[in-house]
C-alpha cells in the first residue's frame, strides 16, 4: 500500500522516515520528494508497505504524530487515474 506523508519537517530524511514506518512493518520503499533545483525537501513523502495490515496500523498510529518540529499527516496515497481521452 502505498502512503502519502505531509506537513514534513523541512529537515526530516528518508532514513527517519523509514526508521518510523518500520516500527509498523516491512517498508518497502521510501520516497521524499525534493525540489530539483534546490534539493530541498517539498515537505511530503510516499512510503511503500506492501502488507496492507501494517500500513493500516502505521497510518492509524503515525497521523498528526510529531516529526522534528512539525505535526505530520499520514494517509493512503490516491491513485492517478490516466485521463482517458474522449473520442
Amino acid at each position: 500500500m502505498k502512503i502519502l506523508i505531509r506537513n514534513l519537517d523541512r529537515a526530516t530524511t528518508e532514513d527517519d522516515l523509514k526508521l518510523l514506518f518500520d516500527e509498523y512493518g516491512t517498508v518497502q520503499s521510501c520516497n521524499l520528494v525534493v525540489d530539483k533545483v534546490s534539493g530541498n525537501s517539498k515537505g511530503f513523502a510516499f512510503v511503500e508497505m506492501p502488507k496492507a495490515g501494517e500500513a493500516k496500523a502505521a497510518i492509524k498510529n503515525l497521523n498528526y504524530k510529531e516529526l522534528g518540529n512539525s505535526k505530520i499527516r499520514v494517509k493512503k496515497a490516491e491513485d492517478k487515474t490516466p485521463e482517458t481521452p474522449s473520442n
